[in-house]
């Protein structure tokens, strides 16, 4: 599993607390945590495709 990291950059709020906003992306296989469930669809192919993307924003504060 390879995600890609963008920093986002740090701030410090008018409180006083620094931040940092970091962005990962990137896609893992379902099947290899066990998710294998799927549905044949009438008009042919699968309800769910293998890969999942996956996209995840945070935000960190530096505690003192």
């Amino acid at each position: 599993m390879k995600f890609e990291l963008e920093n986002n950059g740090t701030i410090v709020d008018h409180r006083g607390n620094t931040k940092v906003g970091l962005s990962l992306e990137g896609k893992i296989n379902r099947k290899d945590y066990g998710v294998r469930y799927n549905k044949i669809l009438e008009a042919g192919g699968v309800a769910v495709g293998d890969k999942v993307k996956l996209i995840i924003d945070l935000e960190a504060v530096l505690k003192k």
